[in-house]
């Protein structure tokens, strides 16, 4: 394990100057700090806050989601584990991430030099920059549906969305219906991409004829409905799943401004079973995701990691919520 030491000898600095850089002290200069941050994160330095067990500094990095208040999705991951966290005597912060963040910034010197000894990431993009670095991080680091293989300081927590996929198909089989739909998310995603993959593999495996008209991309937004809607009706949609509540609730409206009448004319499914699921008109079957226990799993993965026990991928099990946006097949 790398010290101080070694740092200030790999340098040609004094021990009291890289104690300032990985501190933070003012009177070095910030080209010096840098150097001192990058040497400290390329010999694996380990910072004391990191090697004891109480008062750990955990951050929660958060894009592209909202999870201020309680009705938004992110809010109850972030509960899970900061409740777990608390628990065992860690200091957690949530940080919003823009992408000029992570362009100013590496990600483990900037975890390095604010005392954070691992971090559960919320909402990012493959393309991020933050996500290639994490192919080579040394910092424990866990993922919300994303995936960075062969490090063993990252893991991954998420639903199983094969199941979920599956579960909502042989429902609406049980129902009548063949010609089933799915309203994507955003492309570049791993999550949309595992989504559209199990919509693949269960139709298949069901005998169900579809072809990539059937699954569209959009946005994971109840605007981004309105502009596929009519074209799976077209080709004879008689149910759309979609990728998560919002894209369905913008679809229940759409067909509603259209006439069509949910779910006698057609059922939608939606994807996390949000607390406004239940308020829609009609209520909206749903795959639920238990968003507090996935904020668990974040922890207890993180926590995994930062022991040195090394854990790849934790998958909870989705929840079919059957409520009244699906019904027989109209005749």
């Amino acid at each position: 394990m790398a010290t101080i030491k070694d740092i200030a000898n790999r340098l040609g600095i004094s021990v009291g100057t890289v104690s300032k850089g990985l501190n933070g002290a003012n009177d070095i200069s910030e080209q010096l700090r840098q150097s001192v941050l990058d040497t400290a994160v390329e010999m694996g330095y380990t910072p004391k806050q990191m090697r004891a067990k109480d008062n750990r500094r955990l951050c929660v990095f958060i894009e592209n989601m909202d999870y201020e208040t309680p009705e938004q999705f992110g809010y109850d991951i972030i509960l899970g584990f900061k409740q777990l966290a608390y628990r065992e005597r860690c200091d957690v912060t949530v940080i919003p991430v823009t992408p000029s963040l992570q362009a100013n910034e590496k990600y483990d010197t900037y975890m390095l030099k604010n005392g954070y000894v691992g971090a559960f990431m919320l909402g990012f993009a493959l393309q991020d920059n933050w996500m290639e670095q994490l192919n080579t991080t040394t910092m424990p680091t866990v993922l919300f549906d994303n995936y960075i293989r062969k490090n063993l300081n990252v893991g991954y927590v998420g639903t199983d969305s094969f199941e979920g996929i599956d579960s909502a198909i042989e429902h609406l089989i049980s129902l009548g219906h063949s010609k089933i739909a799915l309203l994507n998310g955003s492309s570049h995603s791993m999550i949309t991409e595992q989504r559209r993959q199990a919509y693949i593999d269960s139709m298949s495996a069901h005998n169900l004829t579809f072809d990539e008209n059937w699954m569209p991309y959009a946005h994971f937004s109840a605007d981004a409905a309105k502009y596929h809607v009519a074209g799976l009706l077209d080709l004879g949609a008689t149910a759309i799943i979609c990728g998560n509540d919002l894209l369905a609730s913008g679809a229940i409206e759409d067909c509603r401004k259209r006439g069509i009448k949910i779910p006698e004319d057609i059922s939608i499914i939606g994807f996390d079973d949000i607390p406004v699921s239940a308020k829609l008109n009609p209520p909206l079957t749903t795959i639920r995701q238990d968003r507090l226990e996935l904020g668990k799993c974040g922890f207890y993965t993180l926590n995994s990691l930062i022991n040195h026990v090394s854990v790849s991928k934790n998958l909870l099990r989705p929840q079919l919520i059957i409520r009244n946006s699906t019904a027989s097949v109209k005749n």
